[in-house]
């Protein structure tokens, strides 16, 4: 299980990083560019994704 939420943590923390760069339109190409609701919406999927990791990393330690 602590496998399962480091990998989806990492994978939500890049995923929320692209969709907020998308929704800042520093990233183009995409029909998210410019968006300000990906603006929003990644910094949270990002922050879900660092709890998930965080607690993953700690299973490990314990």
């Amino acid at each position: 299980m602590r496998w399962v939420l480091v990998i989806v943590g990492v994978l939500l923390v890049l995923s929320g990083a692209v969709w907020t760069l998308q929704g800042l339109n520093v990233l183009g190409g995409s029909a998210m560019s410019g968006a300000t609701m990906w603006a929003i919406i990644g910094p949270l999927v990002a922050v879900v994704g660092l709890v998930l990791l965080i607690s993953g990393v700690r299973r490990f330690r314990a």
